[in-house]
């Protein structure tokens, strides 16, 4: 079993306990003081820093996705490029990154460099009525796609149900729930989508002229990255639905009361939204616009799964430009001339636990050489310590140059 042994635990050992039973014993070193520490610079960059339009953080969980894309879009904020940085993984962490607060909608969070944040919050997107798709309660009455209540379908059927402008449309189908029997089911990842459409909103914004994403973990995002072809889809079949409805939507009026919807606005507003989704996956396409970069660590199921991202890519005609390996065993120095002062670094010469893990970590990039084909490599190294806060990541910003 690789040359390790595991001495078995004694069946009667295993009941007794001190007073400190379920708890972990945790002894601190006092080897490296914090006085002992040396102070750090980072030298900024000469010139505001070249680069694409949008620049999009994906990889497995856990690899450093969100410190990657809070380190670019410092370093392109302190170069004097207005630029947002965003996520849209549901476990943001973007706050702890920077250590601030970062808001649901961009906000800027520094006065002296252009530089914003915001952590979308899809479901409280779709409970405000933020979207097309939303049903919450903050949605417009005589918004088209807006249900009754909150969660609930836009397209409401059955006996007795008149939840929203479109109600009776059930009956109309022949009892089937209109969502089957419109879309073949309930829309895939409502809040996904409500996602997308901020982001797209975010990406064509004016105010930024770069926008840097750290996207969820792989599933997330190959679902985020097909969500323009389904809401284009969906886009379309509602519309010729509109249109066809034409005047019986007037007799909505006489059902329930009120106003009709105004069939104009409504498509005026979702030809807006497809004029987006069109822009977004040609920008997504353009390895002149968009760098996709692929985030992995030197371990044998970070190349795994960093493989399969890139080839479900490539499937969607979206090229990677950049593959960043974080936490690489080597001095800091080998990475970058723009840090100065002294980092702790493995030992690999006396530590076996350093030079063990070296090893694992040659085994995963030798794995990863058919990954790197073709692409700009950016390496980044284990550190000591936590990279937290705007001193720790500019020296990261320093090593993605």
């Amino acid at each position: 079993m690789s040359g390790i042994d595991v001495e078995p635990v004694d069946e009667e050992e295993r009941g007794k306990s001190d007073d400190g039973d379920h708890t972990i014993e945790v002894t601190p070193t006092d080897s490296v003081g914090d006085e002992e520490r040396e102070t750090v610079d980072v030298e900024p960059s000469d010139e505001p820093i070249d680069g694409p339009d949008y620049v999009l953080y994906g990889g497995k969980g856990g690899v450093g996705k969100t410190t990657m894309a809070a380190a670019t879009a410092l370093d392109s904020a302190r170069g004097g490029t207005s630029t947002l940085v965003v996520s849209t993984d549901p476990a943001h962490s973007l706050s702890d990154t920077f250590e601030t607060d970062i808001p649901a909608e961009p906000g800027r969070i520094r006065d002296d460099i252009p530089l914003y944040a915001a952590e979308i919050d899809p479901e409280t997107a779709l409970e405000e009525g933020e979207t097309p798709f939303s049903a919450g309660e903050g949605a417009d009455e005589t918004d088209p796609f807006a249900g009754g209540e909150a969660g609930g379908s836009p397209f409401p059927g059955g006996e007795g149900d008149a939840g929203g402008p479109l109600g009776g449309l059930g009956d109309m189908l022949g009892g089937e729930s209109p969502m089957d029997a419109l879309f073949g089911g309930a829309m895939p990842g409502a809040d996904e989508a409500a996602a997308m459409q901020l982001l797209l909103e975010y990406m064509d914004d004016p105010r930024f002229e770069r926008v840097v994403v750290d996207t969820a973990p792989t599933g997330h995002t190959l679902r985020l990255l097909q969500l323009p072809e389904i809401m284009d889809t969906m886009m379309g079949r509602i519309m010729k639905l509109r249109q066809r409805l034409g005047g019986m939507l007037e007799g909505v009026k006489g059902m329930f009361g009120g106003d009709a919807p105004d069939d104009g606005d409504d498509l005026e507003d979702l030809e807006v939204l497809r004029e987006r989704i069109e822009r977004l996956r040609a920008a997504l396409r353009d390895p002149a616009r968009t760098d996709f970069r692929i985030v992995m660590v030197p371990e044998e199921m970070s190349v795994f799964e960093s493989k399969r991202l890139r080839a479900q890519l490539e499937e969607f005609g979206i090229p990677v430009g950049t593959v960043v390996v974080n936490r690489v065993m080597e001095p800091l120095s080998n990475v970058t001339d723009d840090v100065h002062g002294e980092f702790l670094q493995p030992n690999l010469e006396d530590c076996e636990f350093c030079q063990r893990r070296w090893n694992v970590q040659q085994s995963a990039l030798a794995e990863a050489q058919e990954l790197f084909r073709g692409t700009d490599v950016r390496r980044v190294p284990l550190f000591a310590d936590e990279v937290r806060g705007e001193g720790m990541l500019e020296v990261v910003a320093a090593c993605l140059r």
